[in-house]
């Protein structure tokens, strides 16, 4: 059985490694659409007492869970749980570890592509945009969205070359190792991505009021919308009128909406819902903890495998406090500060309410920066950004993967890499076929790249907290560390933390699996999730990617079955004696 000798190069390799696996496309685009359409100032209140109490604790429970087991000689999820636990079947609970990143690196790295293709097609000044409808037709023809295989062309305004490019770098910074590749890599992306989101945000925060004839669509507004506590709304109450309420944002956008509101004889009202109205709305809650997941990586199987590579004497205390700090820079410092007051700037609040991710980023932003003086170099500075904060999350995604095959067939790096590869190849050539409404990159993203991320994340504090145990957990923790983290957070992360998780594990599957309406607490449809999987409404996409997900579940059961390694893990043996 080959050895794995692998290691950090320095402690700030594994911090920027760990911080560029949390600092991805979520930062910029997913988190100031999810600020701005849940209230802003209530959303931040929520999001921070979510950071505290599931985002840090579960993330330092995964660096000293890690890096115990890296200290017995385990390097995977499956063997780090196997070596705690000491159960045959905690191989098989790691194997979610596994499958969480690979499944995500399949359409996050189809992403990853789009946003190097628009990069490049702004700064050569390919890319024309005339209007909002030219931005939607681009972005349907470049991704392939209106039908399956429609961007499998080698046409530079196609998806195809630059999935090819992006692939092929990932596994090339990969297959060169920890210090070599990702190390490298995150040393050198994450402070040039930091360089150019300062440049792009200088420019934002002077563009002032760029229509004159439109003086309320402009930054400051922008930032309101964004960072104001309270809502104001202006509500139709005309009987059977299904107009939506429309935020109002500025001292004169205000005046004049109190103008409507006065000649319209009682048909407009204006409705201002206080932060503390907002905070008793489930589905904020629920929005801010899944946005504390996606962007810290808890829950993902990345930072148990990191932490894996340090020295027995490292800080993970430290180390997980920076690595989580580094990100929340980047998330509402950047992010917070340039994406929506940019887009409110150029098209008004009406124009960006209810976008965020994929719609705010690829619909709305290149409008935005194509109306911009300098649009193409702005506009390529920020898909470029887009790319390195892209490229340093998924080459994470692949770690798990080469670790875990590593451990399960006794194989060196290269191997691993070869059939890793293969496996990657295949799904992710299924995400850029079935490409028709996104469909599978969406079913994806759902049940492998959010269900299961919460499954794994529960998982891992009830291990961390009851099975491992507390005060052995924060012995670990706190060895070697500069500061130990406060014991306030022995009964948050044994009782609090589980409870936290599985109250919004509860409310998100009520909400996005049964349709249960959160605000009426009154039963809905089914989410298309399920009808999508079963029944009239059924889509084959949707089908076959669940169908590749259970694939991979059987595939990492049957390899994790037959390790040598992993059975040494359960009799609580090191790796190698």
């Amino acid at each position: 059985m080959s050895q794995n000798k692998e290691a950090w190069g320095s402690r700030l390799g594994v911090i920027m490694a760990v911080a560029g696996s949390a600092v991805g496309l979520g930062n910029f685009l997913r988190f100031p659409g999810l600020a701005a359409q849940y209230g802003g100032g209530a959303f931040m209140l929520a999001y921070a007492i979510s950071f505290l109490i599931i985002g840090l604790p579960v993330g330092w429970a995964e660096w000293a869970m890690g890096r115990y087991a890296g200290s017995r000689g385990y390097n995977s999820a499956s063997g780090a749980f196997a070596v705690i636990i000491q159960r045959p079947w905690a191989k098989y609970a790691g194997v979610i570890g596994v499958i969480v990143p690979v499944v995500i690196y399949l359409y996050y790295v189809v992403i990853e592509g789009w946003c190097l293709g628009y990069a490049f097609n702004f700064w050569s000044g390919r890319l024309h945009l005339p209007d909002a409808q030219g931005t939607v037709d681009y972005y349907n023809a470049f991704t392939g969205a209106a039908a399956d295989a429609a961007s499998l062309e080698f046409s530079m305004d196609k998806t195809l070359p630059w999935l090819l490019l992006v692939f092929v770098f990932n596994f090339w910074l990969i297959y060169r190792g920890l210090s070599g590749g990702i190390e490298k890599m995150c040393n050198i992306g994450l402070p040039l991505l930091i360089v150019l989101a300062m440049v792009v945000l200088v420019r934002v925060l002077t563009l002032g009021a760029p229509d004159p004839a439109r003086p309320h669509d402009n930054v400051q507004n922008g930032l309101g919308y964004m960072w104001n506590p309270s809502k104001v709304l202006l509500v139709d109450t005309t009987p059977g009128s299904d107009k939506k309420p429309r935020e109002i944002v500025g001292a004169q956008a205000v005046a004049e909406a109190q103008a409507a509101v006065a000649s319209s004889q009682g048909r407009l009202v204006m409705k201002t819902t206080s932060p503390w109205a907002q905070l008793a709305n489930p589905s904020l809650w629920l929005a801010a903890a899944g946005q504390i997941f996606f962007s810290l990586a808890v829950g993902f199987g990345i930072i148990i495998v990191y932490a894996s590579y340090m020295r027995p004497k490292d800080d993970v205390v430290l180390s997980g406090l920076t690595a989580s700090s580094a990100n929340e820079f980047c998330e509402v410092a950047l992010g917070g500060l340039i994406t929506v007051p940019a887009a409110v700037a150029f098209l008004g609040v009406a124009g960006i309410a209810g976008q965020a991710g994929v719609g705010l980023g690829f619909k709305v932003l290149p409008l935005v920066f194509a109306r911009m003086p300098a649009g193409a170099f702005f506009g390529g500075a920020f898909f470029f950004m887009l790319f390195l904060a892209a490229i340093t999350s998924s080459i994470s995604m692949l770690q798990p993967g080469i670790a875990f095959i590593e451990e399960a067939l006794g194989v060196g790096r290269r191997v691993s890499v070869l059939l890793l590869g293969a496996l990657t190849t295949l799904g992710t050539g299924f995400v850029a076929w079935f490409t028709q409404d996104l469909k599978a990159l969406d079913t994806l993203d759902f049940w492998g790249g959010t269900f299961l991320i919460f499954m794994l994340a529960t998982f891992q504090t009830l291990v961390f907290g009851w099975v491992w145990g507390i005060d052995r957990g924060f012995a670990e923790m706190n060895q070697g560390a500069a500061f130990p983290v406060p014991r306030f957070f022995r009964p948050v992360i044994r009782w609090v933390c589980p409870a936290f998780l599985l109250s919004i594990f509860a409310l998100w599957l009520l909400k996005e699996v049964l349709g249960f309406d959160l605000a009426t607490f009154q039963p809905g449809p089914a989410s298309s999730y399920i009808t999508d999987l079963a029944g009239e409404k059924a889509r084959l996409p949707a089908q076959l990617s669940m169908g590749l997900i259970v694939f991979f579940l059987i595939l990492f059961s049957v390899m994790a079955a037959r390790s040598h390694a992993f059975r040494r893990a359960q009799q609580g043996l090191d790796k190698h004696e």
